[in-house]
């Protein structure tokens, strides 16, 4: 079937859709599946990089995926496990074979359907990867780690162990997180609320993003910040660590009190690529 956005569009806005019978919701099944079938191919995206760098929602994407939630019906999902597992039955795990040229080591991971892996991608267990979410070559998602739902993970970049990439399925226009070419994210990160991590940047262990943090620059001498129009952007190189604040209430000052923040302290050089160089033989 081909893929047809304006049917899509009239389905995902059809109230009757859930009570019209077979015929409508065969339909709307069978373009359901074929947008899938797309994203995991990665013909469609869930976001869209204009030419001036900034990322936008694909909002159409986005309601083809929500269409999967409003036609699927919760059914028994149990593979031959001690595991029980119930779903929608529109979201099944995605299955894998040799010539997609995706490594997932044996272990509890789970990649939902509408998901793409781009070749050489390497899966460690146990991780999670949501659908809509998009993964490019060579990148490493290693043990605890989460792609949450629409997130879009560039090439050659490493997600270290429980490292936590947020989903944004709704609203249907917020934009994604976006962690882009390159970048290295250290262990227990969470990168959440649309946030864009940019090329070459390096999260240090534990760092947390959201579109409330400010983002204090130390080589620049500037705050990063999200506004009402963009969200917090982590510039090119930038180098990452956690922080903190001082509490200047007379409350906070008397309790010696300090608020977490990220700071950046340095921008990438030969010193840090040499540090933080991904070993080929592992992929």
């Amino acid at each position: 079937m081909a893929l047809s956005v304006a049917d899509l569009e009239a389905r995902f806005n059809d109230p009757l859709l859930l009570d019209s019978g077979a015929p409508l919701v065969h339909d709307a099944q069978q373009l359901f599946d074929t947008a899938m079938a797309h994203l995991e191919r990665g013909d469609i995206r869930a976001a869209r990089r204009d030419d001036d760098g900034n990322w936008h929602a694909v909002a159409w994407v986005k309601r083809a995926i929500l269409l999967g939630f409003r036609i699927g019906r919760v059914t028994e999902m149990s593979a031959a496990s001690p595991f029980s597992f119930t779903d929608k039955h529109t979201y099944p795990p995605r299955e894998f074979r040799l010539e997609h040229g995706v490594r997932i080591v044996p272990g509890g991971s789970t990649v939902r359907r509408g998901a793409y892996l781009a070749p050489n991608v390497v899966c460690m267990p146990p991780m999670y990867i949501n659908v809509g979410a998009h993964v490019g070559r060579g990148t490493m998602v290693d043990s605890h780690a989460l792609v949450g739902s629409c997130a879009q993970i560039g090439e050659r970049v490493h997600l270290s162990a429980a490292a936590q990439i947020g989903g944004v399925l709704e609203p249907i226009n917020a934009s994604p997180v976006v962690i882009e070419d390159d970048v290295i994210v250290g262990g227990n990160c969470g990168v959440y609320e649309g946030t864009v991590v940019r090329s070459r940047a390096v999260l240090g262990a534990g760092v947390i993003l959201t579109r409330g943090t400010p983002v204090y620059d130390l080589v620049k001498e500037t705050v990063h910040r999200a506004t009402g129009d963009h969200p917090l952007i982590i510039p090119e190189g930038a180098v990452v660590v956690p922080g903190a604040r001082r509490v200047s209430s007379p409350f906070g000052e008397a309790q010696g009190l300090s608020l977490q923040t990220p700071v950046i302290v340095k921008y990438r050089d030969d010193k840090t690529d040499a540090a933080t160089a991904l070993e080929a033989w592992l992929r």
